[in-house]
């Protein structure tokens, strides 16, 4: 769902400035999938990850992930020490060559995204799409717009016009009986 307003996450729709879209990120974008995030943690000092035992990550690397994926930063951590370690239960697998920790880096838009989501712009518009959503669900499923009938954009057009048309009538029809 797009409003016209004076913020762009994106900066620019099709070539349109001034869009914002009402929507939420997923919470695995916003607030990551993991269970055992209080298990590793940033040391700023190092740059580096850090487990719950204390032992620190000896590589950091960043890949790119590439398609719609993104990029992320993988921390390496010393297996030897994994092996021998008091908290290896759920966190080393028994006979892994490696141990990595990897940290999903936001793209742009998912960061302009998420600043958007804490505005009260945002807040009150998200609060009324339920009923947009829900016009749009009797149009496609009540009224067939979600299938297109002829090929072609200007046919498009006019069956989008036409069931526009229909759903408006009904509304005008129920108006007229609620008042008698």
């Amino acid at each position: 769902m797009l409003h016209s307003g004076d913020y762009s996450p994106s900066g620019a729709l099709n070539g349109r400035k001034n869009f914002n879209l009402v929507s939420k990120l997923n919470p695995v974008i916003t607030r990551g999938n993991r269970k055992d995030s209080e298990v590793f943690m940033y040391n700023k000092d190092a740059d580096m990850m850090q487990c719950k035992a204390g032992y620190l990550s000896y590589k950091k690397e960043k890949r790119q992930m590439g398609g719609n994926k993104n990029d992320r930063l993988l921390y390496y951590f010393d297996v030897e020490k994994c092996r021998s370690c008091t908290f290896k239960k759920g966190c080393h697998k028994e006979g892994a060559g490696t141990k990595i920790y990897s940290v999903v880096i936001k793209s742009g838009e998912h960061r302009d995204q998420e600043m958007y989501q804490e505005t009260d712009d945002f807040k009150v518009k998200a609060k009324e799409r339920y009923k947009i959503e829900a016009k749009n669900s009797e149009l496609k499923n009540v009224h067939g717009y979600d299938v297109a009938v002829g090929s072609g954009l200007d046919n498009m057009k006019m069956q989008g016009a036409c069931t526009v048309f229909v759903v408006n009538l009904k509304r005008i029809f129920t108006l007229m009986d609620q008042k008698q």
